[in-house]
């Protein structure tokens, strides 16, 4: 069994980001020659901290990584008219091709107001453009990968809720519902809510632990690892899963700066029982600095075997050494 570790967006150990942003108040405030010249500036440096993160990811064996929604600032702002696009084709082949060449898994996760069952029909509108613009930049880059959603909002009827989701996911194109991966979440929609649409709709299912400590009216997650991986038997990668440890126990849905390691083996012993292949993005806030400092922690806490920086295959495990 073999498990990737992977990690979210910005490398603290570069100290870069390719999320440069700016807010459509200061955008506003200049001229339309200077917003142009602005938003050029803040893309092309984007697009140059992006290739310099994947190098260093490929330098120390990081397969598995959750690339930036931000990419584009105000890309699917409507007050926005920007062509994103063809102005940056050769950038975006060369993004493209570096994944590719590393032979990289990657993913894309849109912010909070992709939320495809809200009873707003401005909002639901919103989420057809974010998956349009996440779609567009996938096949700029030449790549059919992943996004992922979480189901969204209850508005007091849950089942009405994932009624008008699965009615929503119905209207996107072929090939963008073919990208989408369902995620639970850790206040309305538990692993079995999540489940079932997945199931519903042929979808893959990522399971997130945390999420599910957080909320769950007592499934034994055991019953439910054997369909949330079979909903992955006619995709290229493995399963994907999402580990976080919490802030501190007042702030439990919180993600804390680093990984709890004996947590993370306690769920690696969960998974044991699958016997199945699994990546795993880890969601804090140090970033590749945490997922480096969990494997120092695993290397001595458990007999895992690792493969290179990132990845390890499971064995016995000894003794925890707290």
């Amino acid at each position: 069994m073999r498990i990737r570790l992977g990690y979210v967006s910005i490398s603290l150990s570069l100290n870069i980001t390719a999320s440069r942003t700016i807010t459509y108040t200061n955008f506003q405030k200049l001229t339309e020659e200077k917003q142009n010249e602005k938003l050029d500036k803040i893309i092309n440096q984007n697009f140059e901290s992006l290739k310099e993160i994947l190098k260093y990811n490929h330098k120390n064996n990081i397969h598995f990584y959750r690339l930036s929604h931000n990419l584009i600032p105000l890309a699917t702002h409507p007050k926005v008219n920007l062509s994103y696009i063809t102005p940056y084709k050769d950038k975006w082949e060369e993004i493209g091709n570096i994944i590719k060449k590393y032979n990289m898994r990657v993913d894309i996760h849109p912010d909070q107001f992709c939320v495809l069952n809200s009873t707003s029909k401005q909002i639901t509108e919103n989420a057809f453009m974010i998956l349009d613009y996440t779609y567009n930049i996938y096949k700029a880059m030449n790549l059919k990968e992943k996004i992922i959603l979480h189901v969204g909002g209850a508005y007091n009827d849950k089942k009405e809720a994932i009624k008008r989701f699965k009615h929503n996911f119905n209207k996107l194109k072929t090939e963008i519902k073919e990208m989408i991966i369902l995620e639970n979440d850790d206040k309305i929609y538990n692993i079995k809510d999540v489940l079932e649409i997945c199931e519903d709709l042929n979808i893959p299912m990522c399971l997130d632990y945390h999420h599910y400590i957080c909320n769950n009216e007592g499934e034994n997650i055991d019953d439910y690892l054997p369909r949330i991986i079979k909903t992955w038997d006619n995709e290229k990668h493995p399963p994907k899963m999402h580990f976080s440890s919490p802030k501190n126990k007042r702030e439990k849905r919180s993600h804390s700066e680093h990984i709890n390691s004996i947590d993370f083996i306690n769920f690696i012993n969960i998974l044991k029982k699958q016997n199945q292949n699994i990546d795993i993005m880890l969601e804090c806030k140090a970033k590749d600095e945490a997922l480096f400092r969990l494997v120092s922690l695993l290397k001595y806490q458990t007999n895992y075997t690792f493969l290179d920086e990132t990845t390890f295959e499971i064995q016995n495990i000894k003794n925890l050494k707290h």
